[in-house]
């Protein structure tokens, strides 16, 4: 059994049949999916990955300058503080953006795409830099409490500022390359919202982190528990 059949069999046991599977993102020299122009933001085309399909970024394709910047296909725009501070309004000045941004210490991929592709959908877990979920409250509570089975870190879920692609991808690639334990909430962005449900957010757990929670789904309160059957009866309900 090879790693994503091996996660997709405990994570349908943990959640049911009706909960929506993870998305796989990864750097790579060939495209999974679609290639085609993006413009603005990316998460237009998330839906074709949910659906089954997959989708490739690239510096090329991406059509947002802070979607190039967050997924590390070129460094920030002379705009971006600006923009992010004086015309959507999201930071009170351009000196808040660029401390927020610099946080992230973004680093240029050496890589041509940025694929997504549904877990179900790939044969490894291997080289990925997270899984991406688009989760209900109720299936987020259940990511939440697995997440902190093994971590009483305060910042276990972590739910910084930052742009949709921010949250999802720059956070994934920075937390794994300093060996972190985080994972991620994320798509409270305004500008991302409108392409998923109004009853979701994005949860991510990076790779670095996944290798653990792998082990730890079958002894949390995920594993037949009399507290969480009650919702995952909801979820599947």
């Amino acid at each position: 059994m090879n790693s994503t059949e091996q996660f997709v069999r405990k994570y349908r046991y943990a959640f049911g049949e009706k909960a929506e599977l993870p998305i796989v993102f990864y750097y790579g020299e060939e495209p999974a999916g679609s290639n085609a122009k993006t413009g603005g933001c990316f998460f237009k085309c998330i839906d074709t990955v949910r659906q089954g399909g997959a989708i490739s970024l690239n510096a090329e394709t991406t059509g947002c300058g802070g979607g190039r910047l967050y997924t590390g296909f070129a460094p920030m725009p002379d705009r971006v503080p600006s923009f992010v501070s004086e015309k959507e309004r999201y930071k009170a000045t351009p000196e808040d953006v660029i401390e927020c941004v610099s946080k992230l210490d973004i680093r240029l991929t050496d890589k041509k795409y940025l694929n997504f592709i549904r877990i179900d959908r790939t044969e490894s877990l291997d080289g990925i830099e997270g899984l991406l979920f688009f989760a209900t409250p109720d299936v987020l509570s259940g990511l939440v409490a697995w997440t902190f089975f093994d971590n009483n870190a305060d910042d276990a879920v972590s739910c910084i500022f930052g742009s949709g692609c921010s949250s999802v991808v720059a956070q994934a690639v920075r937390e794994n390359r300093i060996k972190g334990r985080r994972t991620f909430i994320g798509m409270l962005d305004p500008s991302a919202r409108p392409y998923i449900g109004a009853g979701e957010l994005s949860f991510v757990i990076p790779a670095v982190r996944l290798s653990e929670m792998i082990e730890t789904i079958d002894r949390c309160c995920l594993s037949g528990t009399h507290g969480w059957q009650k919702i995952r009866d909801r979820i599947n309900g």
